[in-house]
């Protein structure tokens, strides 16, 4: 199998990941800290988002800083665990100063993996609480964990013939600059390499296994039916730059730029996807270069998260294929 590619999204000064999950249920949450606050905003592309405080991360918003990001699965359910990350903070005493109280800022997105394991068994807030405890700032874990353990792709012929996806890191340096990615890879479409285009993940043909390819197959009005799974990507893009909020938004629509260069086809209708970017402000640099290496460490990334799962759930995934 092709190696990974190199970095975590820790390897951000400040920036510490935990994962919980439940096996057996084939679901889990992943959170991202920034114990001391990270300018952040965000980009919502897909068309059924499941997401949490989203509107705070726009330009021109009261609070500006973020604490944590959530990624987490369990479709709507599971924001329900963003309230285990903001007890978490709280006991650490770390949130917005209100007043009257701190109030930690805690965004989430959520992925529809209710499909390939138990649907009654969602994220809640000791599952969040639980990511909270496990995190640290050394490499993150990749594949079938956290909010990565019930990911699939290739859903265009139904969850049969989809492959098993996960969670997938990486990080790019530029002098002082640290860029790092980390994304839940639960896309309707396939997943090729940033390299050549192939397909590395994605709906499989159900006698060959061989990939199809999902967007040419749209074509016909046969697969239509198919389309009732619900998926969707997220993640996060963390920086050491000096951004303020309007940047932070440009450089989460530069990491939805990287997605649809390795996701096939991207943001439709059945896809709900959502990119967070936080920016702890350690070093001065344009603005252009950092959204530069967030496109290309969201794709990295990306293929980090198909080629780090093993099978599970009935499914195969990159590795057990052995694609390139």
């Amino acid at each position: 199998m092709t190696e990974l590619a190199p970095g975590s999204i820790t390897d951000v000064s400040g920036i510490a990941v935990g994962h919980a999950d439940d096996r057996q249920a084939l679901t889990g949450c992943s959170v991202i800290l920034a114990g001391k606050g990270a300018t952040a905003s965000g980009v919502v592309r897909g068309l059924a988002p499941g997401t949490r405080e989203i509107a705070l991360l726009q330009p021109g918003t009261l609070v500006e800083q973020v604490h944590a990001v959530l990624l987490t699965g369990g479709s709507a359910y599971g924001l329900a665990a963003a309230d285990g990350v903001m007890r978490y903070l709280e006991e650490q005493g770390i949130g917005y100063d209100a007043g009257d109280a701190r109030v930690p800022i805690v965004p989430a997105a959520v992925l529809y993996d209710l499909g390939i394991g138990r649907p009654d068994v969602r994220p809640d807030a000791a599952m969040g609480y639980r990511a909270c405890q496990n995190a640290t700032s050394d490499q993150a874990r990749q594949g079938n964990v956290g909010a990565g353990m019930g990911a699939t792709v290739g859903k265009l012929f139904g969850m049969g013939r989809a492959c098993k996806a996960g969670l997938g890191t990486a990080s790019l340096r530029v002098g002082q600059l640290v860029v790092g990615a980390i994304f839940a890879v639960n896309a309707f479409g396939d997943v090729v390499s940033d390299q050549d285009g192939q397909i590395i993940a994605g709906a499989r043909d159900s006698k060959t296994d061989a990939f199809v390819d999902s967007s040419r197959a749209l074509a016909s009005p046969l697969v239509r039916a198919a389309m009732r799974f619900r998926n969707t990507v997220i993640g996060a893009v963390a920086c050491n730059a000096r951004l303020d909020v309007a940047q932070c938004r440009n450089l989460a629509s530069a990491a939805h730029d990287g997605l649809a260069r390795v996701i096939r086809p991207a943001h439709t209708l059945f896809d709900g996807d959502t990119v967070f970017a936080l920016a702890t402000g350690k070093v001065s640099c344009h603005p252009a270069l950092v959204s530069d290496l967030g496109a290309r460490v969201t794709a990295l990334a990306i293929v980090n998260a198909v080629r780090a799962a093993q099978p599970l759930g009935g499914l195969p995934s990159a590795v057990s294929l052995q694609t390139p």
